[in-house]
């Protein structure tokens, strides 16, 4: 096992990728922090997956777009175990909505988790591997859309993009404390977000038709990538996006 002995943070890993991810790093022997915002039932649902697999796991409550939230996370993660050795920024939030319609509200909520989030739980996990002199390992899960553009998304590119910098530039910066900062890209794939895609079977195939592999991604590639990043055969890699996309972003466009 790749992970054994190590202790991991998914934020919103109670469902969807964040699961999968979870999943994985517990069946890599990692100990599992599962934060969810609002559905506990769906958190201990992955708690007590993990718990059959012979790991440790434990839900916590936060939502990542409040400090306080984030700090507490963090805190109580740390309490869990006694240790932090891997984050996973995978919360996410995106808005339809055309440009010209999307609110003040709808932009917040977007930047607050996809960026803002990400941003101050870094640092509230860098703070604590700074004053312990630890080395760590930050996984961003990110979006083909941090270079694709996103037509009628345009809050959910803007902070994906920024992820995207925001990567590169604390990879720099960390590296010296033994910290690697890395994203992990998805496409298109199959989670229960996308439930209205997948019922439409005309929309899905004009997608799949744009997706060199023919197929939609499954959650588990995107935790393969993660896993990657978060043990011993990724130490070298930092300030990178790995994309997983089927080679979609290689071949898309637009109507």
């Amino acid at each position: 096992m790749k992970l054994e002995g190590k202790t991991a943070l998914v934020t919103g890993g109670d469902r969807g990728i964040g699961k999968a991810i979870a999943l994985r790093l517990a069946e890599e022997g990692a100990n599992v922090v599962v934060n969810y915002r609002s559905s506990e039932d769906t958190a201990r649902e992955t708690v007590a997956e993990i718990e059959k697999g012979g790991r440790r796991a434990v839900a916590i409550q936060a939502d990542v777009a409040r400090l306080p939230d984030i700090d507490r996370l963090v805190a109580e993660s740390i309490a869990a175990y006694g240790q932090l050795d891997i984050l996973v920024n995978n919360a996410g939030i995106e808005k339809h909505a055309a440009f010209w319609e999307v609110t003040e509200d709808d932009y917040d909520t977007v930047l607050n988790v996809n960026l803002k989030g990400v941003f101050f739980t870094t640092q509230a996990v860098v703070r604590r591997w700074r004053e312990l002199q630890q080395p760590g390992r930050v996984i961003n899960i990110s979006s083909v859309h941090e270079d694709l553009a996103f037509p009628n998304f345009a809050a959910y590119a803007a902070s994906k993009g920024a992820l995207r910098m925001l990567t590169r530039t604390l990879a720099v910066e960390l590296a010296p404390m033994g910290i690697t900062v890395n994203n992990v890209a998805p496409g298109a794939i199959e989670t229960p977000i996308n439930r209205n895609l997948l019922a439409d079977k005309a929309k899905l195939d004009a997608l799949i038709s744009k997706i060199p592999l023919g197929r939609l991604g499954q959650p588990s590639a995107v935790a393969g990538a993660v896993v990657f990043f978060a043990s011993a055969d990724g130490d070298y890699a930092t300030g990178e996006t790995l994309i997983v996309d089927g080679g979609l972003i290689r071949n898309y466009h637009e109507q």
